[in-house]
């Protein structure tokens, strides 16, 4: 599957490329990450091979992620229309400004119009809440972003990072008032985190609601550099900040490490083909410092795994869900259908049920 293999995200008519190149790398404010040069070079690639979906955030090395960006296509302004650039609001960029983040009326406005300048371009074709804001009401969240929907600023909008229940308290808020609906919804999502599959996931399908992963590779842990040898001496630009893996993710790890082999790939285009192949998920978000770290990534485009390494990286990375994800998934289907194949799953007969039974 080629970048130009365009996928439709969530209940839209908006058209993404299968891995969304994310920016957060862009710009060295941070002490790590691509000079604005190295950042350019990715970008191109990226574009050149088909790839027409970019994420950024306000907050993204202090607001020069953006800039960035808005100084590549300011020189090909042909190409901004032709790409689809997502950028967040809810980081502060102001000291002791209490309304200088987060998802009130007030700073939502503000961001936009702040991320609207340093991109140099009249819109933003998806505009993501990038946290969830306890102390502003959703109802006040969701008008504000219809509005800039409205005000043509805007074209789409997404969740990222928020509870199940007030993601579908959102969308059905708007879907009632007949306000823009969300398209899409970021969650971190990996063979080492899972846990989205209980809630989120299911939630997110049911919603007409594309799911977007971000950190496929948790942190840099799926990407091959790391084994139980080497795991106190490797360096990473990111590390204080993520720590190291356990013994549990090395268990995964050393399955990823196996089914790579197997398939003759990288760890990395595995962990990445695994992911985006996973239910509900419309485009995975890819990051990249170096241009040698973009193209291993896309290989996993051209990866197809099998059934049998699927279930190899599906036990090995099996996550404990909140109730009731399981007895949703293991016993109910038994307790409704005793027995009958339904939707292509097959049912068990259930103890409890005598073989003979009278109706009463």
């Amino acid at each position: 599957m080629p970048l130009d293999s365009y996928v439709t995200l969530g209940r839209s008519g908006l058209r993404v490329s299968p891995f969304c190149l994310g920016t957060m790398t862009f710009g060295e404010d941070w002490g790590w990450g691509s000079s604005p040069a190295e950042a350019e070079t990715i970008l191109a690639e990226y574009l050149d091979r088909g790839g027409n979906f970019l994420d950024t955030a306000n907050i993204y090395t202090v607001g020069h992620s953006e800039k960035i960006i808005g100084d590549f296509f300011a020189r090909q302004k042909g190409r901004r229309d032709r790409t689809v650039i997502a950028t967040k609001f809810f980081g502060n960029l102001y000291r002791g400004d209490p309304n200088g983040g987060g998802a009130g009326r007030k700073a939502i406005v503000e961001q936009c119009e702040q991320s609207l300048r340093r991109l140099q371009t009249d819109y933003i074709d998806l505009y993501w809440m990038h946290n969830w804001d306890r102390t502003a009401p959703i109802e006040e969240t969701m008008r504000a972003m219809d509005d800039l929907v409205s005000a043509g600023k805007v074209r789409y909008l997404g969740f990222s990072d928020a509870p199940a229940w007030k993601v579908a308290q959102a969308q059905v808020i708007a879907q009632f008032r007949g306000w823009t609906p969300l398209i899409a919804m970021q969650v971190e999502y990996s063979l080492l985190q899972r846990t989205v599959e209980g809630e989120l996931t299911p939630m997110a399908q049911e919603l007409g609601i594309g799911v977007m992963p971000w950190s496929p590779l948790k942190n840099g842990w799926l990407s091959g550099k790391y084994s139980r040898d080497n795991v106190r001496t490797v360096t990473s630009d990111r590390g204080s900040l993520v720590g190291l893996p356990g013994e549990r993710d090395f268990q995964v790890i050393d399955a990823l490490t196996a089914v790579a082999k197997e398939a003759n790939a990288s760890p990395a285009a595995v962990a990445l083909a695994w992911v985006q192949s996973r239910p509900g998920v419309s485009s995975t978000i890819i990051g990249a410092r170096r241009i040698d770290q973009l193209r291993a990534n896309l290989a996993a485009l051209e990866l197809k795994l099998t059934e049998a390494q699927i279930a190899a990286l599906d036990e090995a990375s099996k996550p404990a869900l909140n109730f009731p994800a399981d007895i949703n998934r293991d016993l109910s289907p038994s307790f409704a259908f005793a027995g009958a194949t339904v939707d292509g799953q097959r049912t068990a007969v259930l103890p409890l049920l005598p073989e003979n039974m009278v109706r009463y």
